[in-house]
């Protein structure tokens, strides 16, 4: 098994991490993380209670002033070497991540040699961070300093469980906060490894915490009195509750949460490269990425055309184990998710959708015919009415929709509440930079798809959230920016006994 030789603590379901070290919890509640592939018991979850929360809150605090008061070099020093001793063990946390998701060795592989990529990247800016200096009408001198929220919540998702961690976690480290990770229950392993290796890089103990459990332990950190800024990847729904829980405590929170991605196909595209686009944009970790593409808006010229070529490609397509190299598709997280994805098919076929592939059970050789394995699936004809055009899935299964120009590209496009991510496919530049001044997205890729960089904001508004992660944005979101005025004239102007300045 991939998980044989990951730290035992991490998998036991008796432990979580702060204080430096793995604490055994108060209780003894666990749940098991199942291998989507086979459904087999891979793992166990320790479920932290209110006071292991607490627990690791607390260590959090205590470690948090001395983790402020080094230099932003000395910090950056630290998560280098985080960096570095990442950088000698992808292909082990790679594998780990693979057999916990069910994402392709392949995919997992590509994923986790980037990762130290974010740690260094913040590690570098950081530094540079530097106040202002003004001079203000009246003799003042104003000048601008950062200082670090202090405790931040980091709730991170099951399908990206490093790379979405690591993209917060290195920012708020990099400026002197500490942190407490609630990863999700179904692939929470990864986040516990993660934090024994920040101890052994040398960051100090108490500034990386890791509270394990379900949704109950994730209220409890967002409630904790220690925790001074939250961060979430996760469902809208769930946003939604951590806001108003933010909002409570008057906690600043980054949301970034659902999306239903429109891809725009128009018909001076190359077909074949559009369709190549479209399958790694749908299909890319199961079609279970907030930006999945998972509603095609292709103009009628080339509508046919594209469906074809889109369906050969998918054909193509290697399902099975993840931890084979050849395979290209791996199964959905969970038979929650497995589900979510029939009832998607059986309501598309219901409504008169097109199916052109896919929809159908797979055939495969046990251990794999008890995992949660759901082919690639495209529906055409699908109109602005139809669930499959409006919700999102959150697993292989995508919408065909065919306009007429590129106004009524627009109208679909825009026709939802999300507004995370879009691309748009045409040649011509400037019909690109028209469509992309209007279409409802903060990110928005030209002729390709899901590219992602620390020096590129990433982030929606809308049902899809709000806040940023990477670049100077996700920096400056971990810092608080205050004002120092000080008064440079010889005496102070009294203004009760005449004086004249005001304001």
């Amino acid at each position: 098994m991939p998980l044989e030789n990951i730290l035992p603590e991490a998998k036991d379901g008796h432990h979580v991490f702060y204080d430096g070290r793995f604490q055994e919890i108060i209780g003894s509640g666990r749940l098991p993380v199942r291998s989507p592939a086979s459904n087999e018991v891979i793992a166990y979850m320790a479920i932290a209670e209110v006071d292991d929360v607490a627990k690791a809150t607390r260590a959090a605090a205590a470690a948090q002033e001395g983790w402020a008061t080094l230099d932003a070099l000395d910090r950056a020093r630290l998560l280098r070497s985080l960096a570095e001793l990442i950088r000698r063990r992808i292909k082990a946390l790679a594998s780990w991540e693979s057999a916990i998701t069910g994402r392709p060795l392949r995919e997992m592989q590509a994923q986790m040699s980037r990762i130290p990529e974010w740690i260094e990247y913040f590690a570098g800016i950081a530094p540079g961070l530097e106040g202002e200096s003004n001079r203000l009408r009246g003799g003042f001198a104003s000048t601008t300093s950062w200082q670090p929220y202090g405790v931040c919540a980091l709730l991170t998702p099951w399908n990206h469980p490093v790379l979405i961690l690591v993209k917060k976690m290195a920012a708020a480290l990099a400026v002197g906060n500490t942190v407490v990770i609630k990863p999700s229950e179904l692939a929470p392993c990864t986040a516990l490894v993660l934090a024994a290796w920040c101890t052994e890089a040398g960051i100090p103990p108490g500034v990386v915490n890791v509270a394990t459990g379900e949704g109950a332990t994730g209220a409890a950190l967002c409630a904790a009195p220690e925790v001074r800024r939250i961060d979430l990847t996760g469902g809208t729904a769930t946003g939604r509750r951590v806001a108003a829980a933010a909002a409570e405590r008057l906690v600043p929170c980054t949301l970034e949460l659902g999306g239903k991605t429109p891809v725009v196909v128009f018909e001076d595209s190359d077909i074949e490269e559009a369709a190549a686009g479209a399958v790694f944009a749908a299909f890319i970790a199961a079609g279970q990425t907030c930006v999945s593409a998972s509603r095609f808006l292709v103009q009628r010229s080339i509508y046919e055309k594209f469906i074809a070529a889109f369906a050969q490609r998918v054909r193509a397509l290697r399902i099975g184990d993840p931890a084979d190299l050849g395979t290209d598709v791996g199964p959905v997280i969970s038979q929650t998710s497995f589900r979510q994805s029939q009832r998607f098919i059986a309501l598309a076929k219901a409504e008169g959708a097109r199916l052109v592939i896919g929809g159908e059970p797979l055939l495969l050789d046990a251990p794999l015919n008890a995992g949660n394995f759901v082919a690639p699936t495209i529906f055409a004809d699908v109109s602005p009415s139809m669930e499959l055009f409006r919700e999102e899935v959150f697993g292989p299964v995508v919408a065909v929709t065919p306009f007429e120009d590129e106004a009524d590209a627009l109208r679909l496009a825009n026709d939802s509440p999300y507004a995370l991510g879009a691309s748009i496919w045409t040649r011509d530049v400037s019909r690109a930079n028209r469509v992309a001044g209007k279409i409802k997205a903060g990110m928005i890729w030209i002729n390709d798809h899901h590219k992602n960089d620390p020096r590129s904001i990433w982030g929606g508004y809308g049902d899809s959230g709000y806040g940023y992660e990477n670049g100077w944005d996700a920096l400056k979101s971990y810092l608080i920016k205050r004002n120092v005025i000080v008064s440079t004239n010889t005496r102070f102007d009294d203004w009760f006994a005449g004086g004249g300045r005001y304001g």
